[in-house]
């Protein structure tokens, strides 16, 4: 597998530290409010990342943070009335319930910054006691420029950040390019720990350094994000870390790009500013990630409802495709596999070949589910010439395998009852078609139609689809 390491700008091999472990961080939200759908795209591309690797048989540990200290949230719990950590497990436990709509795994730390703050103050600690860092009036700052290689992944010049660098009021910084490892209490409504340098709490940075040592280790394998991040969060996490560690703190960068709405940059200003709340009331999870995965992830998604629909025809034609082998299986005469089918079903694995390509090539989920579509098709032509149940099973096993590593179909609908009047008119229409009056056959399957039933007539019986 090559992955585009952000750090180099190139394409590289992926050979993990481990050769049987994979260890990936991915920053996570500032909890403080709902999701949007720019915060659901890191949430499932690296969530995809994590399957696709099980999925070639690593072992993944597989971290995402909660940053549950921070200005925003002190001023959201101002406004409602609530402690600081009170608003935060407020929106951890809306996180889980768009994470689980969209078929997020949990992942296997997720560490709260208010549960590392030892960890964190020894951190500074170290980083004090290199000469990397020091204290003024309570608060205590990195100094940038004694890390020398500081804006190399972001590509950013020292000189030119000097240029644009400003000292905000009541910053006692020794130089503007410095940034906050722990921020002094303000105020006694602020969250605050005891610490060396007086009460206060950590700054934004340092949260995710500390929580990625202690989980993953010194270096890590994989380091993801939104492009956002790349500075000054990442950049600075890398000069912390690495004058702390005196160690390469990860090997590969990976950021995905930003989601624009009818091609302009997402904004409360705009007034198209779109939470994953909203979005559910009137499309799936699993829409709202099949269209998340529909792009290149380094790639801009242009967020619309017509890019939405499309996600939801997609993903429908593999399901239809889906339930179409399971009636076969479940209806079909058990039979061994044609020669024919023995053919179509090695053809099969040339596109779980191309689908391994295009996810090796960077995680390319966009052709990947062009070679989903190409293997429905295939299977679609074998279905209308009739099949054998042994093949269905062989198909079914193919489609499912490659749909689990997109993260899709992880949900089973569950069956309604039909109710006693749909039964009847199933019952009166496959008996009007037993007596060749297909007229009166036909009025009831509109009937049923109006009704969001569809009537699939096939040799192995009806199938009986529910819109």
């Amino acid at each position: 597998m090559e992955i585009y390491n952000t750090l180099t700008r190139t394409k590289e091999e992926f050979v993990p530290i481990n050769p049987n472990q994979v260890t990936i961080y991915v920053c996570g939200p500032t909890v403080y409010n709902y999701i949007h759908i720019g915060n659901a795209r890191p949430m499932v591309v690296f969530d995809t990342l994590r399957k696709y690797l099980k999925y070639r048989g690593y072992n993944v540990k597989y971290v995402q943070n909660f940053t549950d200290v921070d200005d925003k949230i002190i001023n959201r719990a101002k406004e409602e009335g609530l402690s600081a950590l009170e608003v935060s497990e407020k929106y951890i436990k809306e996180y889980f319930d768009d994470a689980d709509a969209l078929l997020v795994e949990r992942a296997d730390v997720h560490p709260k910054v208010s549960e590392h703050i030892g960890e964190i103050i020894d951190f500074v600690k170290t980083l004090v006691d290199k000469g990397y860092a020091y204290e003024a009036d309570g608060d205590v700052y990195f100094s940038t420029r004694k890390f020398t290689t500081y804006g190399k992944l972001s590509r950013q010049n020292i000189d030119d950040l000097e240029a644009g660098a400003r000292i905000a009021i009541g910053e006692v910084k020794l130089d503007p390019l410095d940034f906050a490892l722990w921020k002094a209490q303000k105020e006694d409504t602020e969250i605050a720990w005891d610490s060396p340098w007086g009460k206060g709490r950590p700054g934004w940075h340092i949260e995710c350094s500390t929580m990625a040592k202690k989980h993953l280790g010194e270096t890590i394998d994989i380091h993801a994000g939104g492009e956002d991040l790349q500075f000054p969060h990442h950049e600075n996490e890398i000069a912390q870390s690495e004058c702390c560690n005196d160690k390469t703190f990860a090997n590969y960068w990976m950021h995905n790009g930003f989601i624009t709405v009818d091609r302009e940059k997402m904004s409360k200003s705009k007034g198209n500013f779109f939470t994953v709340r909203d979005i559910r009331k009137e499309f799936t999870g699993e829409e709202i990630r099949f269209f998340l995965l529909s792009g290149h992830y380094r790639g801009p998604i242009d967020f619309s409802r017509e890019h939405m629909e499309q996600a939801r025809a997609g993903l429908q034609r593999i399901a239809n495709c889906r339930a179409d082998l399971e009636f076969m299986i479940k209806n079909g005469t058990p039979s061994l596999m044609t020669e024919e089918e023995k053919k179509v079903d090695a053809f099969l694995e040339h596109y779980k070949e191309a689908f391994n390509k295009a996810m090796d090539d960077d995680l390319n989920t966009a052709d990947a589910i062009s070679a989903i579509f190409e293997m429905v098709t295939e299977i679609n032509t074998e279905l209308r010439g009739g099949t054998t149940t042994c093949f269905a099973e062989g198909a079914l096993g193919s489609l499912e395998t490659l749909a689990d590593v997109l993260g899709i179909f992880k949900y089973q609908e569950e069956k309604e009852e039909l109710g006693d009047d749909i039964e009847a008119l199933i019952a009166e229409r496959q008996a009007a078609r037993a007596e060749k009056n297909f007229a009166r056959a036909d009025e009831i399957r509109d009937q049923l139609k109006a009704m969001g039933i569809t009537l699939k007539d096939t040799p192995q019986g009806v199938q009986i689809i529910k819109e």
